[in-house]
């Protein structure tokens, strides 16, 4: 019920302050090449339900229909250049407050993924489901912890452990961490989200917000800090 009002408070209040950068945006993307402004898609939500997920448009009109569902990848042709710009800082979801207000999603929880995407990692991975317990979400633990060069399984991963250890602070943290992301430009950064000069503590931090036990301070990759942080939950 908490998350809730506070997904309806919060998205009500960014739909409102943030409704002078539609228009912006919206111009924006029809100057470039004429196309559609909104991008709607298929998504697959709680319980596994479908719903109509909208986007400002990041990509060339019919990107689906010509080289189907595929992720964005980096240098990825189908974006545009008002595409790239609006993908760096999140512009391009703006829209999904409204499906936030209509409790299709959530403000945090795993990302919705296309439903053709869905049918796909079904059948790679048998437990893909159990991520569908709960809201999507505008955010998530895997968007601000991981990286985009995650596999689909080590993404699952993250999502059934924020499913797990999900609170009130959590959701917290991962919104304010989400701002600073977006503030800087970074959502399409292929490494880790977590700045460098966090450096070890990227893996304290998480670990102490979902169990409030720490690790040593020491030095970690990426790749180590990934399996430190979710390895003891599954």
């Amino acid at each position: 019920m908490l998350k809730r009002t506070f997904d309806i408070l919060v998205s009500g209040i960014g739909w409102a302050v943030s409704l002078p950068l539609w228009g912006l945006i919206a111009l924006a993307v029809k100057l470039e090449d004429g196309g559609p402004v909104f991008y709607r898609q298929q998504r697959v939500g709680k319980d596994t339900r479908e719903f109509t997920g909208l986007k400002f448009r990041s990509m060339v009109p019919d990107s689906e229909d010509k080289w189907g569902a595929v992720p964005a990848s980096e240098d990825d042709p189908r974006i545009t250049r008002t595409g790239r710009i609006l993908r760096a800082t999140a512009m391009d979801e703006l829209p999904q407050l409204w499906n936030i207000l209509r409790g299709d999603m959530s403000l945090v929880g795993p990302r919705p993924e296309w439903v053709e995407l869905v049918k796909q990692f079904r059948k790679e991975i048998p437990t893909f489901d159990r991520r569908h317990a709960i809201r999507p979400g505008l955010t998530g633990l895997a968007q601000v912890y991981g990286h985009s060069e995650l596999s689909r399984r080590q993404k699952l991963r993250y999502d059934l452990l924020y499913i797990k250890r999900q609170s009130f602070w959590l959701d917290l943290r991962l919104i304010l961490f989400s701002f600073l992301v977006t503030f800087t430009a970074g959502w399409e950064v292929r490494l880790p989200k977590v700045p460098r000069w966090l450096g070890a503590f990227r893996v304290r931090w998480i670990r102490t917000a979902l169990t409030g036990r720490t690790l040593p301070k020491t030095s970690f990759s990426p790749a180590e800090q990934d399996r430190a942080i979710v390895k003891p939950f599954t």
